[in-house]
């Protein structure tokens, strides 16, 4: 370990004393709680991996959570059965037909994603439930699957105290300003571009 001597020990001390101070004044100009509205977009890996943290989190606290699953209709993901040990307090629905390079029928993948909104706006209205994650809600409307404007609506709208994760890249901008928090995940190195295919436990 390396040796303080008293003079160090004390200059840290005033500088985190000082620190302390600015953060507990910070913290304490927070006064409003209220349901968020989180969008977590970006070409980067780790916008549904955050918003199931998340999730995770909710649990953890004995809250109840619901997934709807827009895209994603065919892998079966570890996340999925891992949540299914939460019993009831888990309600996931995968909606999905796949992404839409593979179900390549226009037609099908909009009726996909309105069943999936419908499925969302009956978790938005459960009052038993905490947390809704609408995982690749952007996909859906990055390729006009969904009326942009209605699904900006009602998630506005949404009751008070229910946070909302929606996920995907591109998100629009009307629910990007919509929004109450934004996260845009960068990508500074992928394994895929080094030929790593899908991982179990990484990807799914």
């Amino acid at each position: 370990m390396t040796d303080i001597d008293a003079k160090d020990e004390e200059r840290h001390r005033a500088k985190m004393a000082k620190r302390k101070a600015v953060q507990d004044a910070e913290v304490a100009e927070k006064t409003v709680e209220k349901g968020l509205l989180i969008v977590n977009t970006g070409p980067g890996k780790g916008k549904t991996t955050a918003a199931f943290g998340l999730a995770l989190r909710m649990l953890g606290y004995g809250k109840r959570v619901g997934v709807v699953q827009f895209i994603k209709g065919k892998w079966h993901t570890g996340e999925k059965d891992a949540f299914a040990a939460f019993g009831d307090r888990v309600v996931w629905h995968t909606m999905g037909e796949g992404f839409t390079w593979e179900t390549q029928d226009l037609k099908r993948d909009i009726a996909a994603a309105e069943a999936a909104w419908a499925k969302a706006l009956e978790l938005i209205a459960d009052p038993s439930v905490s947390l809704v994650v609408l995982d690749e809600l952007n996909i859906a409307l990055r390729y006009d699957y969904l009326d942009l404007d209605k699904v900006v609506a009602g998630l506005k709208a949404r009751r008070e105290g229910l946070h909302i994760v929606v996920t995907g890249r591109n998100a629009k901008p009307a629910l990007v300003e919509a929004a109450d928090l934004v996260t845009e995940m960068g990508v500074t190195k992928h394994h895929f571009s080094a030929g790593v295919k899908a991982q179990q436990g990484i990807e799914f």
